[in-house]
């Protein structure tokens, strides 16, 4: 894997009960194998309701939620009022291409914490219950008609650490071919 700095973290969040948006903090921990500490999607298995639903069981690769700050800016020059938080994500960032990234790239946040991306986040239906509209804003078609999702991307914890705001994110790339993200 090669490794370039790209970014920083913008801002951290965390929810203990399953509300939609997250309340900022001044750090969160991340625990390997887990996902963010004192947070309701933390675990091995799957957490998030609709998941569980279909089968408790299947492993957890929703632990950590990743959003770039460029997707809260473009929605609101839509004119969506939204913050970091705002849309359940616990890392806001800043100056990274996130869905553009490989499934298996690592991102660096901070000393020592590092989480593996494994996948797009898909919009639901909760995001029109945050406002209006929301959840058609974060879907554009490509060219040959498919589907992009812009609702962020999702991680599980390969190595433990604490993650701030101001925090540099550098990105480890897998060898080869990129493998383009899928919803998770």
């Amino acid at each position: 894997m090669s490794q370039t700095l790209h970014g920083s973290v913008l801002a951290v969040s965390l929810s203990r009960g399953h509300h939609f948006s997250k309340t900022n903090a001044m750090m969160i921990r991340l625990l390997q194998g887990l996902g963010v500490e004192g947070d309701c999607h933390a675990g091995v298995t799957v957490k998030h309701r609709s998941r569980v639903r279909v089968d408790p069981t299947q492993a957890n690769l929703r632990q950590v939620h990743l959003i770039d700050e460029s997707l809260l800016v473009m929605l609101r020059a839509k004119g969506f009022a939204v913050g970091a938080g705002d849309l359940g994500e616990n890392i806001t960032t800043r100056g990274i291409d996130l869905i553009n990234l490989s499934r298996g790239a690592r991102l660096r946040l901070g000393e020592v914490a590092e989480v593996e991306i494994t996948g797009l986040r898909n919009p639901c239906g909760q995001l029109n219950g945050f406002a209006p509209g929301l959840m058609e804003a974060t879907l554009e078609r490509g060219e040959d008609g498919s589907l992009i999702r812009l609702a962020g991307v999702m991680g599980v914890v390969t190595q433990t650490g604490d993650v701030r705001p101001k925090d540099d994110i550098s990105i480890a790339h897998p060898a080869g071919t990129r493998i383009p993200l899928e919803r998770v």
